[in-house]
Parts: structure tokens; sequence; C-alpha cells
């Protein structure tokens, strides 16, 4: 990168991430919907059912950590969280993919070991993602309750979702850091809510 200030483009970089974060902060329908969704996912671990979630690249990797998170520990010593990230399986990946097709990924999946009652997040960037929308019209079927993360216009999962969280931004990298950051958000809330002494 000759000829480019580093230290001015980190910390350009630091503050439009810090940008989308104090916007998000500010933003009272969105922190509504953050809420709804704590509360909904509290809701299904009290009643016994299951968290899965599911994307595609960098927000595969945000889906299993999410999941890591809930099935270990967040920030204390509890019992795990029934939480499944449908991205890991490499066997169940591949023979899907090759027998139905890239698209029906989330969908055979959650057919197989989806139940009414358990809740599904999706997460995409572009809202558009073909595999996370054919799992969200595979819970509309099985009467299973969705959450969607995704960018500023919310692509075809904001009217597939019961809770739809688009962070305001149409930047891939800006969406991927404020998802993670809203999904340890939701992980402090279930777990306090669940096993410490509550809000």
């Amino acid at each position: 990168m000759e000829g480019i200030n580093l230290k001015a483009y980190i910390s350009s970089e630091i503050i439009r991430a810090m940008e989308i974060k104090r916007a998000i902060a500010k933003d009272r329908v969105l922190l509504h919907l953050i809420e709804q969704a704590a509360r909904k996912m509290i809701e299904v671990y009290r009643n016994g059912n299951k968290i899965m979630l599911g994307g595609n690249g960098g927000s595969a990797a945000d889906a299993q950590h999410i999941a890591g998170e809930f099935v270990s520990r967040f920030y204390f010593d509890r019992p795990g969280l029934p939480c499944i990230a449908l991205t890991t399986d490499t066997s169940i990946l591949t023979a899907i993919g090759n027998d139905y097709g890239y698209e029906q990924l989330f969908a055979r999946q959650i057919q197989a070991n989806g139940q009414s009652g358990d809740l599904f997040i999706g997460i995409s960037t572009s809202g558009n993602s073909p595999n996370v929308i054919r799992g969200l019209e595979m819970c509309r079927a099985k009467g299973i309750t969705t959450i969607g993360l995704t960018g500023e216009s919310g692509g075809r999962l904001a009217d597939l979702c019961d809770i739809c969280i688009r962070i305001p931004s149409q930047e891939t990298p800006r969406i991927q850091e404020a998802h993670i950051l809203i999904g340890h958000i939701l992980c402090a809330i279930v777990e306090e809510s669940i096993f410490g002494k509550g809000f």
C-alpha cells in the first residue's frame, strides 16, 4: 500500500465502524427489535426448545461463533443452551449440496431437525442469500420463529422474518461487525435472564 498513510487508513476504518454502532445505539426502532429478539430467544429456551443459525462465508462464521457462546458460556459458567450452527457438518453440507442443490442447505436441515417452538436466525448481509431464504420459508411451514440479521435494505429476507434486524449500512464488513456485536448482546441478555439475576 505504497503512498497510503496506513495509520490514517486504520484510524478511518475504526471510526467508520464506530459510526455504524453509534447509529444503532441511537435508533429506537432497532433497539426495540433487538430487545424483541432477546425476549423471544429467552422464551424459546424457557420452553425447552433450541436455536438454529445459518449463513454463508463470514455469516457462517458468525453463526458458529454465536452458537459457541450459547453452548459453552458467555460471561459466566452455567449449563449449556441448545444451539446449532447449520454450517458445520461437511458430510451433511456436501450431501445436500450434491443431492438437492446449495440453495437447500438450510431448509433440508431445518426440515429434518427443526420443530415448532424452535427459533432460526438467518444471517445474510444482502438479505438475498437463496439458501437462507429457503431456510426461512421452511421455518414458516413448520411454525418455527425466525430472526433475520441483514443489511440496510433487508432484501427478500425482511419480509420472511418474524423479527428483522437491519444494520444501517450497505458495506459488508460494517454489517458483519455489527452482526457479531448484536449476537454478543443477545447472548449476554439470554444468559443473564436465564441463569443470572435477570433484567
